[in-house]
Parts: C-alpha cells; structure tokens; sequence
C-alpha cells in the first residue's frame, strides 16, 4: 500500500502549475520506455516539465531553440536532477539543463549540460587566435598537480588532467569558445569528460558545461554543430553589440576562461556528479518529494 504522506505530496506536486508549452512524461518518451521504469521512478519523473522550442534563460538575456533531438528542464527540474537525482551539491546558479531526447535523466548512460551566467563583463576576442594550446595544457596540468596536495591534507581525492579531449576552437562569427578536458578522480572508475562551451556575451558568459563521462564523447561530438547552434544571447545582449561608453570590460580573457574558468568548473562537484550518477535515488524519492514541496522550489 503507499504510503498516504507520500500519495498527498505527489497529488500536490500535480497540481502545481507547469511551464507553458512543456510536454508531459508521457508524451516525451514511448510507451515502452516507460513502462519499464517501476512506479516509484516513474512518478518521480512524471513531474518536470519538457521543455522544446523557443526556451528562455534566466531573465530573457540568452534563448535555447530546442529541437527534437533534445529537451530542456527549468532551474528547479535541474537542480532536481543534479542534487537529487546525481548527488550534486545545491547549487542555485543553474539556470536550466540540456540533454538529449534519447535518454531519460535517470539512464546510466544519460548526459546533460548544465547551463549558467556569469556577469563578468565584456570578454574581449581580439586575441582568440593567438594561443598555444599545447604549451597551455602543460601549464595547466602542473596546476592541478600542484593543487592536489591541498586537496590530500582536506581529506580528498587527487586529480588528474590527462590531456585534451578536444583542442580549443573559437568560433569567432558566433562568438563561441569549446574545448574538452579528460580527467581522472582519484577512486573513479575511470576517466572523466568535462566538455566546455563558452558563449560571450555583451555583459558577461554563457556557461554550458557537459556532465558525462569519456564513453559519451563521439555523442558529444556528434551533437556539437546542433549544440551550439542552439544557444544564443538575445538582440540587446549580443558580444557585437557592447557598448564602450556604458558597458564594463572583464578582466578575463579566453585564455582564462580555458585555464582558470574550465578547471574551477572541474572540480569536486563533477567528481561528485560522476560516482554518485548511480540508482540508489529511488530509495530516497519520498523525502525528495516532501522536500521540494514544502520548500517550494520552482521553475524559473
């Protein structure tokens, strides 16, 4: 019989109001895809709102055109995802989350990208072709080999960067940064992907981060043109549209966003998000339900 404190939350969390336009569970997946999640899952899932089409990112600066091949879940889906479901730390930048359609958040093999802001300023591209990416690597590497010793005497595991996964491109029509990094955890089962986008904007960055591991990468890979074409500032808050008379200018540059901004975002948290992407969640579903709701957590 269930429980009824968990059957009044889950009643409860139908009755919320959803995001204009979203498609329900059943009408993102087959019926045979669902049907072989138990109930428990299936409720649990049964909640967020899939999102397609015209998306809007924090307060209307940035858009998402989500096709077919891909869904969108708002900030409090996300972060549902991320903390609950991944065992992520809270993290309440996170504006929304990508990932592609074949896969469910719950599916071992699923990945996602995790999409935040950072109003740092006008990053300029004047100097985007001038980097050597293999002396940068080295120096990179020699600081994560130096930062490891802190991390021992904090009680956590060492980190490696094992190389490129992809060398760093610069699309300077579209002003849009990617590259990849292969880590390792110490105590992973193997190595980590951590996949980069970095979208400029007239006042600060697009972060689009890829949470997933090295299996995923030739998917990544194949899903990049699609990616990034999908996510752009809008008219009023595009790079070419910066002001020197009344806009800041960041202090980054792109090669800072590669070798400082890339490996802060490769942190403990992604370690955290790889070895505790794991099934155990559905155990801890009906407190996940109690707490959401009585917190009141939403899209935004």
């Amino acid at each position: 019989m269930v429980n009824p404190i968990i059957r009044g939350a889950v009643l409860a969390l139908a009755l919320l109001p959803g995001i204009a336009g979203a498609k329900p569970l059943d009408q993102m997946f087959p019926a045979d895809r669902l049907g072989a999640l138990g109930p428990t899952t299936r409720e649990f899932l049964g909640r967020f709102d899939y999102q397609q089409g015209t998306v809007r990112i924090g307060t209307g600066y940035a858009e998402a055109e989500v096709g077919g091949d891909f869904y969108f879940l708002g900030s409090f889906d996300a972060r549902s995802v991320l903390e609950d479901v991944w065992g992520n730390p809270p993290d309440d930048t996170v504006l929304g989350m990508i990932f592609p359609a074949r896969y469910l958040p719950v599916d071992q093999e699923s990945w996602g990208i995790a999409i935040t802001y950072e109003p740092m300023g006008h990053v300029s591209d004047a100097d985007a072709a001038s980097y050597d990416y293999t002396e940068m690597l080295a120096d990179m590497k020699a600081s994560v080999r130096d930062e490891n010793d802190w991390r021992r005497d904090n009680g956590y595991g060492t980190i490696e960067l094992v190389g490129w996964a992809a060398e760093p491109r610069y699309d300077t029509a579209n002003h849009k940064l990617y590259w990849a990094e292969e880590l390792f955890f110490e105590g992973a089962p193997g190595n980590t992907l951590n996949y980069n986008i970095r979208v400029l904007g007239r006042k600060g960055v697009l972060n689009l981060n890829f949470i997933a591991d090295m299996s995923a990468l030739p998917e990544i890979e194949a899903a990049m043109p699609a990616v990034l074409e999908m996510v752009a500032f809008t008219p009023g808050n595009r790079h070419e549209e910066f002001d020197p008379a009344t806009d800041q200018v960041a202090e980054a540059s792109i090669g800072s966003l590669i070798s400082g901004g890339g490996m802060a975002e490769a942190g403990l948290a992604i370690a955290a998000l790889v070895l505790l992407k794991k099934f155990w969640f559905v155990l801890l579903l009906p407190l996940i339900w109690l707490k959401n709701l009585f917190t009141g957590r939403r899209n935004s």
